[in-house]
């Protein structure tokens, strides 16, 4: 949910921030990690026109032309003016002038990109407050956009094994209903005519055909506000808990999503711990990217780091390792390279991953394809066995 929140920063000046949130207690929280005191915390209103701008904005893409400046040797003002110059779609023109506005009223970058939560995440906004302490601005964002693209490409490999099975489905159906709606109907009228009687599977999808024929338009408003329904609730779902709540309720899957979740946590925490953020005050800063249940024992985790319990011992106690990356995390205790070792872990969950999500769609395709090879097979089977029975008559 997003929260407008009154704040007011160290030199005394009122600001207006908007971010999305689990609750009032959450946006306080977050408000309070960049350095602001809540005042007023209250739901956001409706955010028009900022649906086309979102469209057109591109994080990434900001970033990489960035980096490419800065690495150029441009300030980071001169790099704004720069991308500035060459913007031609007024929305984008929009966020880039308020970050200049704030860099020449003599605001650091981070707090620039602070006032508009809604095109800069916490999680930019803390990497980047980071590196301004360091003088290192460019490698900080040289590792946030190695961040995103791992994190995409996991997604993507998803999203890749997901659109096949859904054509193939998409298409399967169409041709049942096709079948179903059109073609018996049709053979319905011509066996009627006979006056012989049918085998009973037969004539149960004849009067099933007819039924389909005879109210073709109840029918078709059924399944589009099913399919709506089903949509809703999977929208439902994912902004409760995210995809990964959603894919867990599959059978089977409820550990893939736990090792999914586990791989997002170290890279992100790992990225941050790089970037010269404490480790409480990451912990922190990813809590609004994980489920509620993750959320959860990672904010016990924190407590317990707080507490001057190791960070191994704090996630193995909150379930947030395996085996595995219990001992890569206390060799990266022993050996300062805490920040490393999560990244490595990440990568080791990212390519299992990665070989699992291979091996389901090698072995989901051909089945998918042999249900609806079946599907289509009885349907055609069902509709010449009348043809059958006649032949064998003749003869």
């Amino acid at each position: 949910m997003r929260y407008e929140v009154r704040a007011l920063s160290p030199d005394h000046l009122v600001s207006q921030v908007t971010l999305d949130a689990q609750d009032e207690a959450d946006a306080r929280r977050q408000v309070a990690l960049r350095g602001l005191f809540p005042a007023e915390v209250r739901p956001a209103a409706s955010l028009r026109g900022r649906g086309a701008t979102s469209r057109h904005w591109s994080l990434v893409l900001f970033s990489q032309e960035l980096l490419a400046l800065l690495t150029a040797g441009l300030s980071i003002v001169e790099g704004l003016e720069a991308l500035l110059e060459k913007e031609a779609n007024e929305g984008v023109r929009g966020i880039l002038q308020r970050l200049l506005a704030g860099l020449r009223d003599g605001k650091r970058f981070s707090a620039a990109l602070a006032e508009q939560p809604y095109h800069f995440p916490p999680l930019y906004i803390g990497i980047v407050k980071a590196a301004e302490g360091t003088s290192d601005l460019p490698r900080s964002l040289g590792r946030y956009l190695d961040y995103r693209l791992r994190v995409d490409g996991v997604r993507g490999k998803v999203v890749s094994a997901a659109i096949y099975p859904c054509i193939l489905a998409l298409v399967g159906g169409a041709v049942s209903f096709f079948l179903v709606g059109y073609v018996v109907p049709s053979f319905a009228q011509i066996y009627q005519g006979t006056g012989r009687s049918l085998p009973f599977m037969s004539r149960v999808l004849m009067d099933w055909g007819r039924f389909a024929h005879g109210h073709a338009l109840p029918l078709a408003v059924g399944a589009v506000a099913i399919l709506a329904a089903l949509v809703a609730a999977v929208r439902g779902t994912v902004r409760r808990g995210g995809v990964g709540r959603l894919l867990s309720l599959i059978p089977g899957m409820r550990g893939r999503v736990h090792i999914y979740e586990l791989s997002r946590l170290y890279l992100t925490l790992g990225m941050l711990l790089e970037g010269g953020i404490t480790v409480v005050a990451a912990m922190d800063a990813i809590l609004g990217m994980m489920s509620p249940e993750m959320a959860a024992r990672l904010r016990r985790a924190s407590e317990a780091v707080q507490a001057g319990t190791p960070l191994s011992d704090a996630f193995d106690g909150n379930g947030l390792t395996t085996p595995i990356s219990l001992r890569m995390l206390r060799v990266g205790e022993r050996s300062g390279e805490l920040g490393a070792m999560l990244t490595r872990s990440a990568e080791f969950y990212d390519g299992e991953i990665g070989r699992w999500i291979d091996r389901f769609t090698r072995v989901f395709e051909p089945l998918l394809m042999a249900g609806i090879g079946i599907i289509v097979g009885a349907i055609v089977v069902l509709l010449y066995m009348p043809i059958f029975d006649l032949a064998d008559s003749l003869q």
